[in-house]
């Protein structure tokens, strides 16, 4: 038994902040923003909007491109760093907004790579038999946990969400998952704010070594990438898509070239949206799926890092 993508869905915030836009809030150019990032634009959300907003909108999209009803789903994950609440999960209130009762939801928290966990996770739900049909997604109000008068930072990050269903299927689906993580390497990447006796201790926004996270995200990328082919017996030459976490053009073209893939067999989404963490490999997903790229039988390898630094790969047939 095999657990496959039946659908897929995604949302974008109205509102678009172009490198243009930026120019006018802190001091940097979109040469300088495109030439280190890869970034264009992102999307903002909107005043009052909460991450289960988006994640209700790309859920709905993935449930009617499934062909399936909310309340045929018997698991529900959400990947975020940005939850509406410190509790409850930004899961249960997805379900309660779907009307997807009685099953169980809850939150995964790996920032970049959180929706490789989170779809790693869902798929032994459905191998051990405990889930049917799961709903898995990522979304993120990164904007609201970012200084916008830092210009090392604020260029990076936009909003978002995207989702899958996944099903039990007799028809090959996902392969392997290699997860990873690393506690030591904190430092590089974080927010260190906590809420304590009503008050915020501590910088509540995004802190990054940027040179730090490149130079290890491109080498834990390749291997793990790498060691989730050996897993199956499979060779990095029968890959036919790379749908990476889209943090920086630069460490997806390294990661590609570890990986022997040209960049016309990388999804590639990071200009158009920006670094939307949780988000952006099902974001991407969704863009490739739609668009006629992802073929049936495929195969595809999804691969995130993020802080922690927690990283890891999945590797499916499509």
């Amino acid at each position: 038994m095999f657990a496959r993508i039946i659908g897929t869905g995604s949302y974008l915030p109205e509102k678009c902040l172009t490198n243009a836009d930026l120019e006018s809030m802190v001091e940097t150019t979109d040469e300088w923003i495109f030439t280190r990032t890869g970034i264009r634009q992102r999307h903002i959300a909107a005043e009052g909007q909460l991450t289960s907003d988006l994640a209700l909108e790309a859920s709905k999209k993935a449930l009617e491109a499934a062909g399936v009803a909310a309340d045929s789903i018997d698991l529900i994950i959400v990947a975020t760093t940005t939850p509406d609440l410190i509790f409850p999960s930004t899961a249960c209130i997805l379900q309660q907004k779907l009307g997807a009762m009685a099953c169980p939801a809850f939150d995964v928290q790996a920032v970049c790579s959180g929706f490789v966990y989170a779809l790693a996770t869902a798929e032994k739900f459905i191998k051990t038999g405990a889930a049917k049909r799961a709903l898995v997604v990522g979304a993120e109000t990164l904007s609201r946990i970012v200084d916008w008068n830092d210009r090392t930072t604020c260029v990076l990050f936009g909003d978002g969400a995207g989702a899958v269903v996944l099903e039990a299927s007799e028809e090959t689906g996902i392969l392997s998952s290699v997860l990873k993580a690393d506690g030591n390497y904190l430092p590089l990447l974080n927010v260190p704010g906590q809420v304590r006796g009503g008050e915020v201790t501590g910088s509540p926004f995004i802190k990054m070594d940027g040179q730090g996270v490149f130079k290890f995200a491109v080498r834990s990328l390749g291997e793990v990438g790498e060691e989730a082919l050996r897993s199956q017996g499979l060779d990095k030459s029968q890959l036919d898509w790379l749908i990476p976490h889209q943090a920086n053009a630069r460490i997806i073209e390294a990661t590609a070239k570890k990986l022997g893939l040209p960049m016309d067999k990388v999804v590639l989404t990071v200009d158009k949206q920006g670094n939307t963490s949780a988000a952006s490999i099902p974001l991407a997903i969704d863009e490739a799926a739609r668009s006629g790229k992802l073929k049936r039988n495929d195969l595809i390898m999804l691969e995130g890092i993020g802080g922690g630094f927690a990283w890891g790969a999945i590797l499916l047939r499509w």
